[in-house]
């Protein structure tokens, strides 16, 4: 077994070593070197950097990979309304808490180390692939404490020094050292019985007393650690709102809360009803709380509770990608271990053909996952980092704060557009490369022995937690289609530069790249004439006059994009595959060695493109009728 799981990872390394813009990273994570104890440069802020990931790279393989399945037998328990920490749980908690890794990416002066939120995510990336339980219980310390910072900032309650860019104050300063010293942790409350992915039904409500106090009441289930102290919860605060036929009112009703659920004396005020019994996970508590006039503290603005949910939601599904790539390096090693020692008629299974083309297939996938997961969590990082400093302003006459601000939209536009791609075919192929891993291990893969069904398990929560797969493929198409029609003469240009470039680039690759895209880009062109087509013969009896502005306004997903829907994870297929090609040449172009995976990606996502797109253009018909008809006569079931 490996003794650090980061020295071991090649390919984690090269974005270490050679590929992110660690320049920028630093310079806003310090501070633009203002403060005092800034490092004074980037080669002796990463010097830094690796020490950490090394630190968790051998502690993920040391300590917690020969503990997983100790960790999955024992589970959670559930006693007198309180969760029960297993022994060998309890024991990893605690030597976490001794590394000090909870303040990671906390300021140094409220007790962190000041790591950028990318380095983090590397860590998550070796924990999940020791055991996701520890690692997603990991994520709700540090995570949450971030997050009462950022929301702290956004809202404006925290103040920094002019001079040395040092925060003086911060508005959940004392939960977050609480946090950062591993005596608490936090979770984000969402979900629902009856509102999952439709947040517009949420029915939890936020009542504002005459003491100036809110509180809350409600029910929430399925919270990752959820047994904490710290609750971020989104509540509706506007009930008439739901009532509106705009079908974003219920979104606009909503705000968001911090709720402790123990009082100043231990006291649970909210109550813990039980943990679930999963499939896999069976080391990270995941409860339904019920609040009963719980206190809890508004955060920002009432009826702004969706969009801080998002920020904390976002930074989910980075996590998620993550924690999915890790799983899939546990089931690749796993799976090439056994195989370069199992034989079968006269040579080991990992040289017959079938098994080497899973295997080959299953790096490659990492390779691309890893590729997409680096540049949306940077991505992520600069815009929410460049913000910061706008808000800060203790910068403003700095003339690079200027030039990051210009930077600010593309970096925004590069996170979402990258984050459900992500989330999506990261937590698709976890799923795949863990049953493709029990299929190596033949028979004893079906038993506990070699733990490979245990990733499976712990696999097939990926599409589901966080945003189902659906959902992000739902807001990939929502925001390909909805540029597409806001601006039709740049997409124009898009796909004739595409089809230029295909033909035109200077080296193969990329011109195999461009013409991934353009086949992308047809495809996206497809659905958006479906569209409009659908739309005007929906607008059949409308006056002329009204057309304009039904085309220019009044779109509901609902109604006018059927035939999209039906092909959005197709769609969100095409674009990953797109955007890895793009990433991967890209890496090719300046590191030689870089080449065969840009060459190995290609290979497959060439003819995977070209069946898509075929599905796309050739089927949806016959369900789409058979669904118009349900709706109109709701007895005439596809079943009748």
């Amino acid at each position: 077994m490996a003794n650090d799981f980061f020295a071991d990872n090649a390919d984690l390394q090269f974005y270490v070593n050679h590929w992110l813009d660690w320049s920028s990273l630093v310079e806003l994570t310090e501070y633009l070197g203002k403060a005092p104890d800034a490092y004074p440069n980037t080669k002796e802020a990463l010097l830094a950097y690796r020490d950490v990931l090394s630190l968790i790279g051998e502690f993920a393989a040391e300590r917690i990979a020969p503990t997983t399945a100790a960790i999955d037998r024992e589970g959670m328990g559930f006693a007198n309304g309180e969760a029960v920490v297993p022994p060998t749980q309890a024991k990893l908690q605690k030597a976490l808490n001794s590394l000090e890794l909870h303040g990671m990416c906390l300021p140094r002066e409220l007790g962190g180390q000041n790591l950028p939120f990318t380095v983090f995510l590397m860590g998550a990336e070796m924990l999940a692939r020791a055991d996701v339980s520890v690692m997603s219980h990991f994520g709700f310390h540090g995570g949450i404490a971030m997050a009462m910072l950022i929301y702290s900032i956004r809202e404006g309650t925290t103040e920094f020094d002019p001079t040395t860019a040092r925060i003086t104050k911060t508005r959940f300063q004392k939960e977050i050292d609480e946090i950062r010293r591993g005596k608490a942790w936090g979770s984000m409350d969402i979900t629902e019985p009856d509102a999952g992915s439709d947040m517009a039904r949420l029915r939890t409500t936020a009542r504002l007393g005459e003491d100036g106090v809110w509180r809350l009441s409600g029910q929430k289930i399925f919270i990752t650690s959820g047994h904490g102290k710290y609750h971020f919860v989104i509540a509706r605060t506007e009930p008439e709102a739901a009532a509106s036929d705009d079908p974003a009112a219920g979104l606009a009703g909503l705000s968001f809360f911090l709720v402790p659920a123990f009082d100043e004396d231990g006291k649970r005020i909210v109550s813990l009803d039980r943990l679930e019994e999963k499939l896999g996970h069976h080391g990270a508590a995941t409860a339904a709380l019920t609040f009963e006039d719980a206190p809890g503290q508004l955060v920002g603005k009432r009826g702004e509770g969706f969009q801080y949910m998002l920020t904390l939601m976002n930074n989910a599904r980075l996590t998620v990608g993550f924690e999915s790539i890790g799983l899939m390096e546990s089931a690749l090693r796993m799976a090439k271990a056994y195989a370069a020692e199992r034989r079968s008629m006269g040579k080991t299974i990992d040289r017959h053909e079938l098994i080497a083309e899973m295997i080959d297939e299953l790096e490659t996938d990492i390779v691309g996952l890893r590729a997409l997961a680096m540049h949306g969590t940077v991505s992520e990082e600069l815009s929410q980092k460049i913000q910061i400093l706008k808000t800060s302003g203790f910068a403003s006459a700095d003339p690079r704060v200027a030039a990051y601000t210009e930077a600010l939209e593309r970096h925004k536009a590069e996170a979402r557009r990258v984050t459900p791609l992500l989330k999506y075919l990261a937590a698709e192929k976890a799923v795949e490369a863990a049953r493709r891993g029990i299929q190596i291990h033949g028979g004893v893969g079906f038993t506990r022995e070699f733990g490979a069904e245990k990733l499976l398990r712990d696999a097939m929560v990926f599409p589901i937690y966080e945003g189902t797969s659906q959902i992000q493929s739902l807001m990939a198409m929502k925001d390909t289609l909805g540029a597409i029609i806001k601006d039709p003469k740049g997409f124009v240009t898009r796909l004739a530069q595409a089809h230029w470039r295909s033909r035109s680039a200077k080296s193969e690759l990329e011109r195999r790249a461009a013409r991934l895209e353009a086949s992308c880009l047809e495809a996206q062109r497809h659905l958006v004439q479906r569209t409009v087509a659908d739309k005007a013969r929906s607008l059949q009896g409308t006056p002329l006059t009204k057309w304009p502005k039904a085309f220019s306004k009044n779109w509901n997903p609902k109604r006018d994009f059927s035939f999209a829907l039906l092909h959005a994870e197709r769609l969100t297929r095409l674009l990953t595959d797109s955007a890895i090609a793009d990433l991967l040449v890209k890496q090719a172009l300046r590191y030689p060695e870089r080449r065969q995976w840009a060459e190995r990606w290609l290979e497959r996502a060439e003819p995977r493109s070209r069946f898509l797109v075929d599905e796309m253009q050739s089927t949806g018909n016959r369900l789409l009728a058979e669904l118009e008809a349900a709706a109109v006569n709701p007895a005439n079931t596809r079943a009748g």
